[in-house]
């Protein structure tokens, strides 16, 4: 998830200061019985932590660049979780962007 979020950000030249205040966009695409047994609050702390460059293990060590500098920048998160469309490989969506109220 980060080298994909990452490599997006690297092409469209985007980068974020400490100071940015951000909203998160997320939609998961599960399959089966995933869709009704996964929880959306996991897989949203999963997606912050990578965001921050934190996978895993002790919570200050962080093993890729940070995409964020710290999710304390987020200031709004919608989520939610759907059935993967054919045309998509079952990943899901992760839009960030400045928070509007800023």
């Amino acid at each position: 998830m980060h080298r994909i979020i990452a490599s997006a950000a690297t092409k469209s030249g985007i980068f974020y200061h400490p100071s940015d205040k951000l909203e998160l966009n997320v939609k998961l695409y599960l399959e089966g019985t995933a869709l009704s047994s996964h929880d959306v609050d996991n897989g949203l702390i999963d997606i912050m932590d990578a965001l921050q460059g934190r996978a895993g293990g002790s919570k200050k060590n962080r093993r890729w660049t940070p995409i964020i500098p710290n999710d304390n920048q987020i200031y709004r998160v919608t989520i939610e979780k759907a059935l993967a469309p054919k045309q998509n490989k079952g990943l899901g969506h992760v839009l960030i962007t400045r928070h509007k109220n800023s």
